[in-house]
Parts: structure tokens; C-alpha cells; sequence
């Protein structure tokens, strides 16, 4: 077995699956061209070898390790250019990742540690970005070295062990509050197999694993590594103490218990400096497939813990004069506000936000709120000026876009955004960067569901919505809205009066819907009352002012939609 050290370039393309699936011959006829006109002139130019191509991927060797990274940062220099001037949405991107070690050669092929590494750090670059390995750092420091930024430790895919790893481009360092300690942190503790069934270790360590991940995605939340909270496998160590050494606010923990054919979870939230539990929670399923139990509850616990972290961050910040709040607290507080839905609270979390980003204007999920809060002034039309209100929202949300391409909460909105302007390819472009980003975020999740009931896919809109209400126990009270209008727009009316009827307080369009269902299913004297509390709440309501609200693709459902409202007898 034939060996040597070479450094390796692994590239991938962004998107790849969704270009394809838009346009496949057009996809593949921008590939065959970018590998012609930039990718093989820069490798031959660098002397590197084209070891393999692997779908949208390639992997390349060379000899020099300052060659590879000169290589890597020309062809993305070139990429950029190339796009610079079309629409976003045709734009191609590359991610690219450089590793130099020791590899196995087989024929004209490399295998080994090297060429998984390169792999694993091309993944962690940006759209359009370079990841280089600490390695690679060290050799081409004092040559190429300013181009790139200290990325952090990060655990790579099956990988065990956390690598430092350098980003190249301006949003190479991860965006941060101005007050590091404002930033909620968390330990997940190794969950204790309490079930004598020494093959349920494995459950449990791989539960624990799972949620230590997917938490990591929500860029709010300081999440210490596997490697550091693994130490404490097996030791009776006081939580207090725990919370020192890793310098956390927060600690989960839990068990996993077998009992006959059912397995239980159970699974604690601990504020170590009051010694209090924020939250509990158990999880009672059948042992019929341990590996998607394991899934199941991961999701379960994942989707809401960031809920009660938020809350006890909430209450604590209630006792702190605002003047003094960090520009996390200010986020928090602005999202708070934002949540309530109404005008005075609207105006005082664009107050509370700017205030976060005057502390900390490199703050991109700052900036990411701010846009959603103004969207939410555009859409109710809480603003003197909507024109300049939409403006200063696309100023903010691409602000956000400039610090940080991979924040979920910015594709979130984007999709929002765009949908509440019919652009319906680019709301759903943005809405599944978003769930691929972070899957476990319910708002994110129920928007799928709202989108897809846009979009004329509304059974499996209903679907999106009940996994997220699934998913968060705590969840607002507008989902069951949603979940309303995509059974109404599936034409199962009963299903949506059902909804519907879960809402304290409906609004006029609420009350509009209900009518419109009681109208389909027949019920005249139910659907009178309901177009006459839609009237009472708003008596300039008509239904041509109020079409121009929905954003449905299919002139289908927008039909539908009318023509329901006018048998309910409210007026055109």
C-alpha cells in the first residue's frame, strides 16, 4: 500500500440538487462550462491533478500546499466575476476545501485521512468561500495568510476529534453579541442509561450526540462540544461545578430508561446560578425502531429547548434596568415585542434592535429581526410610509446577507419577504436554505407549511404545520391559524373550522375564513354570525380589498378563495 503526503482540494457545488431540479440540461451545460472556462485552467495552471469527479463534486492533488489555496482562491475570484452581473437566482456556486496530509494511493485514485478531511472542511466553507485546515494555515501563513480568518474549533462530520479551521472572505469570524456573556450557554450532559441494558449506552450516548448537534444550529446559543461534556460521562460531578468548568448558564440532562418493549427518555433544563429547573419533559414510545425514536425525540428536544432558554433569559433580563442590557438582551426583548403582533410593540422592538446594533453593528441576527419586524409593519401597513418601510427592511436583510450567508433566521424572513411579494421561486429558494440550515427552528418549520399552501401544495403544507405544533408544545397561538388556512385551501372545511375555533381572540380575516367555511359546509346561520363579526371588527372589509392580502400561486385557490367569501355573503 503505496503512501506519501500531498495536499488535497476538495470543491463541491452549492445548490446542486435544487439547480438540477429547475433546470437539469441547463445546469449541467453552466457545469461542463465553468469546469472548461475556470476550474481546469487554474488546476493545470497549479499543477494539480484531477483525481476524480464525483457528481457535482471533484477532488484534486497537488504537490504544493500554497499551489492548492492559490488554486482554491482563484477559481472562487473567478466564479464571482462570472455571475457578478446576472440574476441571484442563476448564480453557481462553489464551496472548496483545502486539507494537506497523509494519503493512500491506489492507481490513479486517493483514499485516507487527508482526502476526508478536505471533504469535511469543504462543507464548512461559505457559498462562494475556502476552508482550510490549521495544517494548511501554518504553511502558507506568512504567503497567503491575510486572505483568511480564525474560524474556530469545529467537530466535522465523523470526525473525532474538534479541528480549528480558517474561512476565507470577510464573514469568516461568526458575528457576535457585543457582550459574549449576554449569549446564552449550554452543556448537554451525557444522558444516563438507567435500563441495566448495556446496549442501550449506545442509545444513550448517541441521543446525546444528536442534540449536541443539531442545538449548534441555532446561532443564538453557545453549545459546549461533545469532547468537553463527555468528560463528565459516569462521574457523580455537582452541577454548579459543571457550570464553572465550562463556564455555561444552562445545563441539560437526562436518562434513558427500557422497560419491555417501550423506552423512556426523560430530560431536565437547569439554570445553574439559581439552581432552578427552567423545564422537563419525559418521552414515553415504543421500542419498535430505537434509531427513529432516537430521531424523533432529538427533534422533540431540540425544538424546544431554545423556547425555555428564551423565556428564562427573558425573565432574567426583566431585572436588569434596560439602559444596561447587552446587545443580546436587546434582541431578545426586540423578538419578545415583535411576537406580541401589535403596533406600539412593533415600533418599541425596532427601538430595542437598533439599540443592539448601535452596541454591536456587525451583529447579524440584529440586523436579521429588524427586518423581520419592519416586514411585519409592512404587512399589517403599521407604517406612514410602506414604500420606505419595505426599502429599510431589503436594507437590512441585506446587511445581514453581507455578515452572515448562513444564518437560518435571514432566509426565514427572506422567504417571507419575498412571498409577501408573490416572488414565489425565491421565497422558496430562501425557505429551504433556511430548513436546511436549521430543521429544528418550529417557526422555520410552520413557514414551510405556510409556503407550501402558497404554493398550491397544501396537504403537504398541513403536514409542515403539524409536525411543527408537534414539535413545540409551547408554540403560538398563530399556528393553528396557518394550520386553518391550509385545511380551508385543501377544501377539508370541517378540519378548519376546527382550527380555527383553537384562536382566543380571532381578527376579521380569522372570523372572514370561518364564515367562508361554515358557507362551503353548508351552515348559513353559523356563517351569518361569522360575516357579521367579521363586519363588527372591520367594517370596511370587501372582498376585492382583501384578495390582494393572499399570495397564492394558482389562480385556482384564489378563485376558490373569492368565491367562498362571497357565498358567505360578505360584500364585493
Amino acid at each position: 500500500m503505496e503512501r506519501k503526503l500531498a495536499a488535497i482540494l476538495a470543491a463541491d457545488i452549492v445548490g446542486y440538487s435544487r439547480l438540477m431540479a429547475r433546470d437539469e440540461e441547463g445546469t449541467l451545460g453552466a457545469l461542463k462550462g465553468l469546469r472548461h472556462d475556470i476550474f481546469d485552467p487554474a488546476v493545470r495552471a497549479r499543477g494539480g491533478r484531477l483525481v476524480k469527479l464525483m457528481g457535482d463534486g471533484a477532488l484534486v492533488e497537488f504537490a504544493s500546499v500554497v499551489a492548492a489555496v492559490e488554486c482554491a482562491l482563484a477559481i472562487q475570484e473567478s466564479m464571482t466575476a462570472r455571475y457578478a452581473d446576472g440574476p441571484e437566482e442563476e448564480a453557481v456556486a462553489m464551496r472548496i476545501g483545502v486539507h494537506v496530509g497523509d494519503v493512500i494511493v491506489q492507481g490513479d485514485d486517493l483514499y485516507g485521512d487527508g482526502v476526508n478531511l478536505a471533504a469535511r472542511l469543504e462543507a464548512e466553507a461559505e457559498p462562494g468561500g475556502v476552508a482550510i485546515s490549521q495544517d494548511v494555515w501554518r504553511q502558507i501563513e506568512s504567503k497567503l495568510g491575510p486572505v483568511f480568518r480564525d474560524g474556530g474549533e469545529r467537530n466535522l462530520k465523523n470526525i473525532d476529534r474538534p479541528m480549528r479551521v480558517y474561512l476565507s472572505g470577510a464573514t469568516a469570524e461568526p458575528s457576535a453579541p457585543a457582550d459574549r456573556a449576554a449569549q446564552p450557554s449550554i452543556a448537554v450532559l451525557p444522558f444516563a442509561n438507567m435500563s441495566g441494558d448495556p446496549e442501550q449506552e449506545f442509545f444513550a450516548d448517541g441521543l446525546t450526540e444528536d442534540i449536541i448537534t443539531e442545538l449548534s444550529r441555532f446561532k443564538d446559543l453557545l453549545v459546549i462540544s461533545r469532547n468537553s461534556t463527555f468528560v463528565y460521562k459516569g462521574r457523580a460531578v455537582n452541577l454548579q461545578e459543571i457550570a464553572k468548568d465550562l463556564d455555561v448558564q444552562y445545563i441539560a440532562e437526562g436518562s434513558v430508561r427500557k422497560a419491555g418493549d417501550r423506552v423512556r427518555v426523560t430530560v431536565q433544563l437547569i439554570e445553574t446560578a439559581a439552581d432552578r429547573h427552567v423545564w422537563a419533559e419525559r418521552y414515553d414510545r415504543k421500542l419498535e425502531d430505537i434509531f427513529d425514536i432516537q430521531d424523533e425525540i432529538t427533534a422533540a428536544i431540540v425544538s424546544t429547548l431554545p423556547g425555555r432558554l428564551e423565556a428564562a433569559l427573558r425573565d432574567r433580563a426583566k431585572l436588569r434596568p434596560t439602559g444596561n442590557m447587552a446587545a443580546y438582551e436587546y434582541v431578545l426583548t426586540g423578538k419578545i415585542l415583535h411576537h406580541r403582533s401589535q403596533r406600539k410593540d412593533n415600533e418599541e422592538a425596532v427601538r430595542m434592535l437598533d439599540r443592539a446594533i448601535a452596541l454591536d453593528p456587525d451583529y447579524a441576527h440584529a440586523h436579521a429581526w429588524r427586518g423581520c419586524t419592519l416586514g411585519q409593519a409592512w404587512v399589517y401597513g403599521w407604517t406612514e410610509d410602506s414604500e420606505a418601510t419595505w426599502n429599510d427592511m431589503q436594507r437590512s436583510l441585506a446587511t445581514v446577507l453581507a455578515l452572515d450567508d448562513n444564518d437560518s433566521d435571514v432566509h426565514r424572513i427572506l422567504a417571507a419577504a419575498n412571498i409577501a411579494q408573490d416572488n414565489h421561486e425565491r421565497s422558496f429558494y430562501h425557505q429551504e436554505r433556511a430548513l436546511s440550515l436549521n430543521p429544528n427552528d418550529t417557526l422555520i418549520v410552520v413557514q414551510q407549511g405556510e409556503i407550501l399552501t402558497w404554493l398550491g401544495r397544501a396537504e403537504e403544507g398541513i403536514e409542515w404545520i403539524l409536525k411543527a405544533m408537534r414539535l413545540n408544545p409551547y408554540h403560538p397561538e398563530r399556528f393553528w391559524s396557518h394550520l386553518g388556512r391550509a385545511y380551508f385551501v385543501a377544501r377539508r372545511y370541517d378540519e378548519a373550522v376546527e382550527a380555527f375555533q383553537h384562536l382566543n381572540e380571532p381578527d376579521d380575516a380569522q372570523h372572514a375564513f370561518l364564515a367562508a367555511c361554515h358557507a362551503r359546509l353548508g351552515d348559513t346561520a353559523r356563517a351569518e354570525a361569522h360575516r357579521t363579526k367579521t363586519l363588527g371588527l372591520n367594517p370596511a372589509f370587501t372582498v376585492a380589498g382583501y384578495l390582494p392580502t393572499l399570495h397564492y400561486k394558482d389562480p385556482a385557490d384564489l378563485e376558490h378563495h373569492e368565491e367562498s367569501l362571497l357565498l358567505a355573503g360578505l360584500p364585493a
